[in-house]
């Protein structure tokens, strides 16, 4: 009951947070919606990049382009999931620096919870959309032979892709509390890995793949689940079964990461430390 009782305060000081950052956003909206329209439109160029490269080929690494958007839908709606919830996270090393982690100690309620919704950022709602909306493309485009099991997955995939980014999001904060300008190489595993995943395993070398797959679990998020939905050969000769472990997989990844966060928690002694 006390671990219910916690998770619930947690979520509760969560949501009171992010809803304090909300009304502030929505204060100006003309600012707002312009914010939302930016980043929707930085992202998209991530998806012209790829659409360009298709002028001068017609297959990457066998796949065609609605195969790779369907790739690039999967991971930018998991990983924008995931960048508005929690993206502020990568912020944490600055609150070491500067000692303003020191206030949101003293307050009742989780720290995580604190961190994760310190300026919750609305704006990121243009990755999500612009991500929904390749995919949308793909999912008609890529002729898939969709079955109702296939239908049914789909949403599976995308929640459990958003948590095994939430889990690398987790362990890279985490890891702040050790090298409090790191920033930039857990956006190496954040932002680096969605931009990985949006192309297909067959371009990369075996070594990058089996990292992706059994060391950090990026390969969960897209390639095998599309694998299964695309008829696609699964990466490193896999069994097929892989392509429906990724609830199970953002579980495990869950549990050290949280586990790392803990242990940077306590070892926290103010800044300096």
């Amino acid at each position: 009951m006390s671990r219910a009782r916690l998770v619930g305060e947690g979520l509760r000081a969560y949501r009171l947070v992010a809803a304090m950052w909300i009304r502030s956003t929505m204060a100006y909206r003309t600012s707002f919606a312009l914010t939302v329209l930016g980043n929707f439109a930085v992202t998209a160029l991530d998806f012209l990049a790829i659409v360009l490269m298709f002028s001068r080929v017609d297959v990457l690494g066998g796949y065609g382009l609605a195969e790779i958007a369907f790739l690039y839908g999967l991971s930018a709606v998991s990983f924008g999931l995931t960048d508005l919830t929690i993206g502020s996270m990568d912020r944490l090393g600055r609150r070491v620096r500067d000692g303003t982690l020191d206030t949101m100690l003293v307050r009742p309620a989780p720290v995580l919870a604190q961190v994760a919704a310190d300026l919750f950022g609305l704006r990121r709602l243009g990755r999500v959309v612009q991500g929904a909306l390749v995919l949308g493309w793909a999912v008609g485009a890529a002729g898939i032979d969709w079955t109702p099991a296939k239908v049914l997955m789909m949403p599976v995939f995308v929640l459990s892709g958003a948590g095994i980014f939430g889990a690398v999001f987790l362990a890279a904060a985490a890891f702040q509390f050790v090298a409090q300008d790191a920033s930039e190489a857990a956006n190496a595993f954040t932002y680096g890995g969605t931009t990985l995943l949006q192309y297909p395993p067959t371009v990369f070398a075996v070594e990058l793949v089996r990292g992706v797959t059994f060391v950090v679990p990026l390969a969960f998020v897209n390639w095998l689940p599309a694998s299964w939905v695309l008829g696609r050969p699964y990466p490193l000769d896999l069994p097929g079964w892989v392509a429906f472990t990724p609830p199970l997989v953002a579980v495990a990844a869950c549990v050290p990461a949280s586990l790392a966060w803990r242990a940077g928690l306590r070892s926290y002694r103010s800044t300096g430390s």
